[in-house]
């Protein structure tokens, strides 16, 4: 190489291999601070679109896990009210079994008629009442076999959604829970013609009221299938929430190895980049150095 003074050569390439270690080293320092590998598309084109589609499956996971929990709360909530049916259920068996005996007169049997008729109106209120999220769970609202969620308000069987897509055998179920009002467990003075031939209409004569047992019994049936059925699907829930819960670990994990930084391999190369460019500002103090010796032979 020729000694001129138009062109320090030497120090335009060292200039040159210091703004290149300069770089590298402002990348370690912002993945080191940041923590992630790829934080920019620039650093992995490929990883950062794979990475993304995967925070997207583990943030949908996550919130399929709560919408889970929320179903698990409503059918607890269900199956807490049918808990108090049940009782009145038990009460309304035991006044018929105590009118269908002849030792009360009509008026006495009347008066335990009156109470009979309160149970049966109580179990209407309770089914009218029980909601979630102002979701009516025991009216009959969640007992029709289609579901339309066209609208503002979903009709019919309640789906649960809780996966990433829209697949009905992957991604959500449905929660069907029929009407437990009185007239519909076939109880009370409202329950129609039905009630009155089968039983359960009243209990104020003592045929009527040994009818009434065999019809108590068939709303006791009645109702435990509901449960039962309820404590299925909150089985299946907890289930289902215990492998969501695992596949976004392992979905996490996976998007973790693409994303995070290896501060261990990182540091190294944080420590070699900023070694290099601490030479290349002495050496680029060295080459603008260089000239000087030109002027000395001019000189």
């Amino acid at each position: 190489m020729t000694l001129v003074v138009n062109h320090n050569l030497m120090a335009m390439n060292v200039a040159r291999n210091l703004n290149s270690h300069y770089g590298n080293l402002a990348a370690s320092t912002r993945k080191l601070s940041s923590g992630l590998r790829v934080g920019t598309a620039a650093d992995d084109a490929a990883g950062l679109a794979i990475r993304e589609l995967m925070r997207s499956d583990v943030s949908t996971l996550h919130q399929g896990v709560r919408n889970a929990n929320d179903a698990i709360s409503l059918i607890q909530t269900a199956d807490g009210a049918l808990q108090t049916v049940d009782e009145k259920l038990i009460r309304m068996k035991e006044l018929a079994e105590q009118a269908a005996t002849g030792t009360y007169d009509s008026v006495q049997r009347a008066i335990i008629d009156s109470e009979y008729q309160q149970m049966a109106s109580e179990i209407t209120r309770i089914s009218m009442a029980t909601d979630f999220n102002n979701i009516k769970l025991l009216d009959g609202n969640l007992s029709s076999d289609k579901h339309d969620g066209s609208g503002l308000n979903s009709t019919g069987k309640l789906k649960v959604h809780f996966g990433t897509g829209n697949d009905s055998a992957e991604d959500y179920y449905y929660i069907q829970i029929g009407c437990t009002t009185a007239s519909a467990l076939g109880l009370g003075n409202n329950a129609g013609q039905a009630s009155k031939d089968q039983g359960g209409f009243s209990i104020s004569t003592q045929e009527m009221a040994q009818k009434s047992l065999e019809a108590v019994n068939r709303a006791i049936v009645s109702k435990d299938n509901i449960r039962a059925h309820l404590g299925a699907l909150q089985n299946r829930l907890e289930a289902t929430i215990s492998n969501i819960t695992i596949q976004a670990e392992n979905v996490q994990a996976a998007e973790s190895r693409i994303s995070d930084a290896d501060v261990a391999t990182e540091m190294t190369q944080f420590v070699r980049n900023q070694v290099l460019s601490n030479s290349a500002v002495s050496m680029l103090g060295q080459a603008n150095q260089l000239p000087q010796m030109a002027m000395q032979l001019i000189g």
